[in-house]
């Protein structure tokens, strides 16, 4: 039998410690989704999967349980380091066809920037799939206006978390992530 995710939720975290892997586990409990096993996928939303809040997603999940999701995360110990961990977001207007997820970690990019750069990855993704035609090298605003036009693409989206690093060089880790819901 097929697990097709019927709903996903997007969230973010950041944790800091002196250990790499416990800044992690600090991240993920930041997100939420500690108590979980998280098996990592690739990057497609499944058709008809409804995008509902992390408040909504939560309560249907069990401690323990085996969990879907795309996640992305960056870490460093270096102090005042800027990092981002973004999830971006392609949903099409035809909500039986499939859409796109995509991760970006990142060095030395704000939040917005960071994010922007995820989204265009999903919708660009999502837009080369649906057969639509534009220049790579067009900025974000420009590619965002054309899916609007083309009325194949309903919205993209981002989650995207940001922190510098600890200014005494303890860890600190950044996740985002989309949480895939099979009830």
């Amino acid at each position: 039998m097929p697990v097709i995710p019927q709903k996903l939720f997007l969230t973010k975290g950041v944790g800091r410690h002196r250990e790499q892997l416990s800044s992690f586990e600090l991240a993920l409990r930041s997100a939420s989704i500690a108590q979980y096993n998280l098996v990592h996928v690739s990057s497609i939303l499944p058709p008809q999967c409804k995008v509902i809040s992390r408040a909504q997603g939560i309560p249907h999940l069990v401690a323990g349980q085996i969990v879907y999701c795309v996640l992305c995360r960056t870490a460093t110990n270096e102090p005042n380091r800027l990092i981002s961990a973004s999830v971006g977001l392609a949903i099409p207007q035809d909500r039986n066809q499939y859409g796109y997820l995509s991760e970006h970690m990142a060095f030395g990019e704000s939040e917005k920037k960071a994010g922007d750069y995820a989204e265009d990855l999903a919708a660009t993704m999502l837009a080369t799939t649906l057969g639509l035609d534009f220049d790579v090298d067009q900025s974000y605003d420009e590619k965002k206006e054309l899916w609007k036009i083309s009325g194949k693409i309903v919205r993209s989206t981002n989650i995207t978390q940001s922190a510098r690093g600890d200014k005494n060089g303890l860890w600190t880790t950044v996740v985002s992530a989309a949480m895939f819901v099979t009830d």
